[in-house]
C-alpha cells in the first residue's frame, strides 16, 4: 500500500509539475505575441516582388512602444514609424484585419503622385521599390493624386505593387496608434503544396 501510495503522489507532483510548465509557456507565448513578435501571412500581392504570396513574417511589435493591451494607447513610445519602413496595421476600414505596407509619408510631408511618380514636399521619391506592371495611365488617384498634407500623427502608406494595391491613395491616412510592428524576416515560404516550399526566401530581411 505504502509503495502505490508513493506512486500515486509522485505521479500527482509529476503532473502538477507539468501542468505548472505548461501555464507558464502559454503565459510566455501570449506575452511574446502581445508585446515582442508576431507572426503574419501575406495573403495578397499588394507587396510584390518585395513580399509574396504564402510568405510568413515576424513583426516587431517593440520597436515603436508597447501598447496597453485591447486599446490602441501606447505605455511607452520609443519611436515611430518612418519612411520606407514596411508596417502591419489594423486596415482602417475593417479593424479585424491586418493590412501591410510601405511607409511613404510621415506627419507633415506633402505627397503628391503625378503620371505615377511620387513627390515628397516637392522632391521626386527615390521609389526603389515600387513595382508599376501596367504602363497606361488610368483616371482617378492610383496614378494621380493629390496634392495632400500628412497630417499629425498620421502616415501615408503604399503597396510596393504600386497599380495593384490598395492604400491610402484610396482610403486615407492612417493613424500611427493602428501601427502593430514592423515586418523585419520571414521566416517561412511556401504555395499551396509542402513541394512548394520558396527555400531561398527563408531567412530573408525585409527592407
Amino acid at each position: 500500500m505504502t509503495r502505490k501510495r508513493r506512486s500515486l503522489s509522485n505521479r500527482g507532483f509529476i503532473n502538477r509539475e507539468n501542468i505548472e510548465a505548461l501555464i507558464i509557456a502559454v503565459i510566455l507565448a501570449l506575452f511574446i505575441r502581445t508585446f515582442i513578435v508576431q507572426a503574419f501571412k501575406i495573403p495578397s500581392g499588394s507587396m510584390e516582388p518585395t513580399l509574396l504570396i504564402g510568405d510568413h513574417l515576424l513583426v516587431n511589435k517593440f520597436i515603436y512602444g508597447i501598447t496597453i493591451p485591447f486599446t490602441d494607447k501606447k505605455m511607452f513610445e520609443f519611436k515611430k514609424p518612418k519612411q520606407n519602413d514596411v508596417i502591419v496595421f489594423k486596415y482602417p476600414l475593417e479593424p479585424k484585419k491586418d493590412f501591410i505596407k510601405r511607409v511613404i509619408g510621415t506627419e507633415g510631408d506633402k505627397i503628391l503622385i503625378k503620371n505615377k511618380k511620387i513627390f515628397i514636399n516637392g522632391t521626386r521619391y527615390k521609389d526603389n521599390k515600387g513595382v508599376y506592371a501596367d504602363r497606361n495611365l488610368v483616371r482617378g488617384p492610383r496614378d494621380n493624386f493629390g496634392p495632400v498634407i500628412v497630417p499629425s500623427n498620421s502616415l501615408f502608406v503604399m503597396g510596393d505593387n504600386r497599380d495593384n494595391s490598395h492604400d491610402s491613395r484610396f482610403w486615407g491616412f492612417l493613424d500611427v496608434n493602428e501601427v502593430r510592428g514592423k515586418a523585419f524576416i520571414i521566416y517561412w515560404s511556401w504555395g499551396s503544396f509542402l513541394k512548394d516550399i520558396k527555400w531561398k526566401r527563408i531567412g530573408k530581411i525585409i527592407n
